[in-house]
């Protein structure tokens, strides 16, 4: 009997440099937007691939992707052992610092296993690679915000606290933008 065995595509070696991690990630979407999305009209045609900010998170790989047709957090697996493959399309929560996001299982040749959460899609708001570049960097810095969550928290309790008591209220403090307030814009003054 004659068994054909299936490989499947090569996961990241977590001992892949973060150069050689970003090039993957990249080289992967650039043969995408080169195929099979040459041409959608989902695509902004000012925006290119680009992997514009990626760092060990919690002993995984944790970055943001830009690509013609959206801007994604992307989660891939690295050296702290909590990252599980799971089924494309599937999703997993993970808790960060700004909160507790959920990312969709995703595999490609060449890449290996993934999670994504999209920040961005369609990208047609973003009037450069720059803009589109340096939303995706503020995004990861606002995921990562330590507190956030806390200090917000905090805010409302003292607020309560001072109107029971019959004081004076303080001003509420800034509060985190929700994922649909950061979608929509709020982050550059757009509330």
């Amino acid at each position: 009997m004659n068994h054909a065995t299936a490989t499947a595509p090569r996961p990241f070696a977590p001992a892949l440099p973060p150069a050689d991690r970003v090039a993957a990630l990249h080289d992967c979407f650039a043969a995408i937007a080169a195929t099979r999305m040459a041409g959608l009209p989902l695509c902004n045609p000012a925006l290119a691939v680009a992997v514009p900010a990626m760092q060990v998170w919690e002993g995984e790989w944790l970055g943001v992707l830009v690509t013609p047709w959206a801007i994604s957090l992307v989660l891939l697996p690295g050296p702290g052992g909590r990252f599980r493959e799971i089924g494309v399309g599937e999703s997993q929560e993970w808790a960060f610092p700004s909160g507790t996001y959920e990312f969709l299982g995703n595999r490609e040749e060449g890449l290996g296993a993934y999670q994504s959460c999209s920040l961005a899609s369609p990208v047609f708001e973003f009037a450069s690679q720059d803009e589109a570049d340096a939303f995706a960097r503020a995004a990861l810095a606002a995921l990562l915000e330590a507190d956030a969550g806390r200090l917000a928290a905090q805010g409302r309790e003292d607020r309560e606290a001072a109107r029971l008591e019959g004081r004076p209220t303080p001003a509420p403090a800034p509060q985190p933008l929700s994922r649909r307030a950061f979608l929509r814009g709020a982050l550059f003054g757009a509330r």
